[in-house]
């Protein structure tokens, strides 16, 4: 028994980690998104797919899951972490600069569309409640999927994201809406929700109080340690602590989770907690839409073709013909608003998360929920062929799309310092001399936190991993300089810079001659040794005090560092002794 128990559970291990590991990266070099992938092959394994065979062939149990309900609770830790990295991506800064499109378009296209499927669905016979749940979720949009395709920088993918921004700011609350109606799904008053609200918000007022001076504190301790483990740690604690102390009070733990996120954006240390639970996150989420895709019956779907055909088609519609009028009326320009609105019809990945939230709730009965999955499911899979629809039709009713319109009223494009010890500073302050923005990023908390009560623009996070810089929006850094004093570390960042971004300069801070050739071999636009550096200031100091004029030192001092930048870029490293031995010749 505790064999086959094992063999189980190790079959169900082998089917997400191929599935993570080998079936998304095949979907991915066809340009298909993981989200997708993961709803195919849970599909696929599932027992409504590969599994119902199991009987007849014995070896498929291999290869499928053989008791998909032993993945809910991963399923639900994914729904809490991804809740929790929304929380932490949310900028305040970013929602400033577009608070009129976020906070005016974005509010404006969800509590129309919400309001309007809310209504259809109460004179289909849905109870308020539940049908309130429904308009919520289905008028959700996929951020994971427009913004991808979309961008940021086109006229559709800044409107996209202004309406996206609000949406991910309204999960807040909309799962705190969810989680307080809980109780009372199918009775006809409100008794008692009044006492869920209170004890509820009474629970987040405590955990923004407390979480304001205690997580600072917190995730200094871990980061002083400079172990990745600590920092996870730590992280864990906070997301299943909060999620704890709103489940107690009768809310979802998907709302603790939220708040928690929510408060460590407003620590420097959310980059870096953001990219330590970024590979858990993407597990878990995955495991969460597995099980998406197992609930997914093809006969079902066979043998309700019309009506999930009818709602796929009424959902699609109605989001994107309300759209598409709503961004008509704030200006936007028929191209843009017919692409952005056929872009933005498909449910979210969040509508599955909403859609679980309201079934746990009692909201709707599990068959609804699986119904409505199954339309999410469908929308989520042709997402890519809309976006490919919206171009086409745009084409059609605008030719000449006017690339100015919603533009943001701010736009950053900072340098990017990392590192920020002696030399860091030096940098920054010589930029911000000469009115240039910049950031700069150190993995030590004690010296961000003191270069922030200077007042310098500094963050804490890993500059090594993979995603810490393009929080930072690398992509729109006019250059990047590395001046830590750590010789492995710059050529390796200097070459996976060099890889991800080939046309963005990367000036980096090298040790020695033969450093700065390693470094101009990984990629650098410019490497500068500090020796060379110390050679010539005191060249320059003892010329000048031998009265040679200002201008001529100046000059010889740039012909000499271009002619030794040639060489190491050349040769690899700077040769004194030729010089040395032909000037004694040639003074004897």
């Amino acid at each position: 028994m505790h064999g086959e128990l094992n063999s189980s559970v190790l079959s169900d291990a082998l089917v997400i980690l191929g599935a993570a590991g080998i079936v998304i990266p095949l979907f991915a070099r066809f340009r298909i998104t993981p989200i997708i992938g993961f709803i195919l092959v849970g599909l696929l394994v599932g027992p409504y797919g590969l599994g119902r065979m199991v009987l007849d062939y014995p070896w498929l149990v291999h290869v499928t899951i053989s008791e998909p309900e032993a993945l809910d609770p991963f399923a639900e830790f994914g729904i809490i972490l991804l809740l929790f990295t929304i929380g932490l991506e949310l900028s305040f800064n970013r929602l400033w600069a577009m608070r009129k499109l976020v906070f005016g378009l974005g509010a404006l296209e969800l509590l129309t569309i919400s309001m309007l499927i809310t209504a259809m669905l109460c004179m289909l016979g849905q109870y308020w409640t539940g049908a309130l749940g429904l308009g919520l979720a289905l008028a959700l949009s996929s951020t994971a999927l427009v913004l991808p395709m979309s961008g940021t920088q086109s006229p559709v993918g800044r409107a996209a994201l202004s309406m996206l921004l609000f949406e991910d700011i309204a999960i807040v609350p909309i799962i705190f809406l969810l989680g307080a109606l809980a109780p009372y799904a199918d009775a006809g008053g409100l008794e008692g929700l009044v006492d869920t609200l209170w004890m509820g918000l009474a629970v987040v007022a405590a955990m923004m109080i407390v979480g304001r001076y205690a997580l600072p504190r917190l995730f200094a301790q871990a980061a002083r340690t400079k172990s990745p483990e600590v920092f996870l740690a730590a992280s864990l604690l906070v997301v299943i602590g909060s999620s704890l102390a709103t489940s107690a009070v009768g809310l979802s733990p998907i709302v603790g989770a939220l708040i928690a996120g929510l408060l460590i954006a407003e620590t420097e240390y959310h980059n870096e907690v953001e990219s330590i639970m970024e590979p858990f996150k993407g597990l878990a989420l995955g495991i969460f839409l597995l099980t998406v895709g197992m609930g997914i019956d093809l006969a079902t779907i066979w043998n309700n073709l019309a009506p999930i055909a009818i709602a796929v088609v009424s959902v699609l519609a109605l989001k994107a013909l309300v759209t598409g009028i709503l961004l008509r009326l704030m200006g936007a320009r028929r191209g843009t608003a017919t692409e952005t609105g056929i872009l933005m019809s498909s449910p979210s990945e969040t509508t599955l998360i909403v859609l679980a939230a309201a079934a746990q709730a009692m909201l709707i009965q599990p068959g609804t929920a699986q119904f409505w999955q199954i339309v999410t499911a469908i929308g989520l899979t042709i997402t890519p062929l809309l976006a490919l629809l919206g171009r086409l039709v745009a084409k059609r009713v605008e030719p000449s799309p006017d690339l100015s319109e919603f533009r943001d009223d701010e736009s950053t494009h900072r340098v990017i310092i990392v590192g920020f010890g002696r030399v860091g500073r030096l940098v920054a302050d010589m930029l911000a001399s000469h009115d240039k923005p910049y950031v700069a990023i150190d993995f030590d908390s004690d010296m961000v936190e003191q270069a922030k009560r200077e007042g310098y623009n500094a963050v804490f996070g890993n500059a090594s991993r993979n995603d810490a810089l393009s929080k930072l929006e690398i992509d729109t850094a006019p250059a990047v300089i590395l001046t830590m004093d750590e010789p492995v570390l710059a050529q390796q960042l200097t070459r996976k810079l060099r890889n991800n971004y080939p046309d963005l300069p990367v000036i980096a801070r090298a040790r020695d001659g033969a450093h700065a050739a390693e470094l101009y071999r990984n990629g650098a636009t410019h490497a500068v040794p500090e020796t060379l550096e110390a050679s010539l200031q005191l060249s320059e100091a003892v010329l000048v005090d031998l009265g040679v004029a200002v201008g001529p030192v100046i000059a010889s001092i740039h012909a000499k560092r271009d002619e030794f930048r040639k060489s190491i870029q050349e040769g690899g490293e700077l040769d004194y002794t030729p010089q040395l031995r032909t000037r004694t010749a040639d003074s004897a």
